[in-house]
């Protein structure tokens, strides 16, 4: 077992992602486990992350405030939802998503996806 505790956890700059910060919280460099890895990005009002896509699916999960994120359908054209604190949701590999912070809160939320 390995235990990272959030005061100890390593921050990291993520591309794309302007006023929040992002914490490793398992896998990569922060654990020995390897087919994984989990942050949480701490979203500061404004703050988001750039309108891409991943070569790997990843699942984001709002421990507290509320995100909007903005997503592509198949057929190409975009929406957008509101997550609010234990709701989650999962992005297919090449589907495009932004995630922002439209409040004037903090949010906090957590990313799970594969190493690669």
């Amino acid at each position: 077992m390995h235990i990272t505790r959030i005061n100890e956890a390593k921050t990291y700059q993520a591309p794309n992602h302007d006023n929040m910060t992002c914490y490793r919280l398992q896998g990569k460099d922060a654990s020995p486990c390897e087919q994984m890895w989990m942050g949480m990005s701490v979203y500061e009002p404004g703050g988001q992350t750039g309108f891409d896509a991943s070569d790997v699916e990843k699942i984001y999960l709002v421990l507290e405030g509320e995100i909007t994120v903005f997503y592509e359908l198949e057929d190409g054209s975009k929406s957008e939802t509101i997550l609010r604190k234990n709701d989650s949701c999962v992005f297919l590999r090449s589907q495009k998503r932004q995630l922002k912070n439209l409040s004037n809160q903090i949010a906090k939320v957590v990313l799970v996806m594969a190493s690669n």
